[in-house]
């Protein structure tokens, strides 16, 4: 009996470090979608800046 005891002991420690895994790893993907939604925003003022950068003006120096 102390066998059954033994593996219903090892099965609760797995579950709970899968678990604490899952918990984990939702946290982190959490925390990387919000980091992604925040540079995902691009206003009209990036997109031109982005645009001049590739273009090679600068507006602040009247390159246009």
């Amino acid at each position: 009996m102390t066998d059954a005891s033994g593996k219903n002991d090892a099965k609760s420690a797995r579950e709970e470090r899968l678990k604490s895994a899952l918990r984990d790893n939702l946290k982190r993907r959490k925390s990387q979608a919000r980091g992604r939604a925040g540079t995902a925003i691009v206003t009209p003022d990036d997109d031109a800046r982005m645009r001049d950068e590739e273009l090679g003006t600068n507006p602040d120096r009247g390159d246009r």
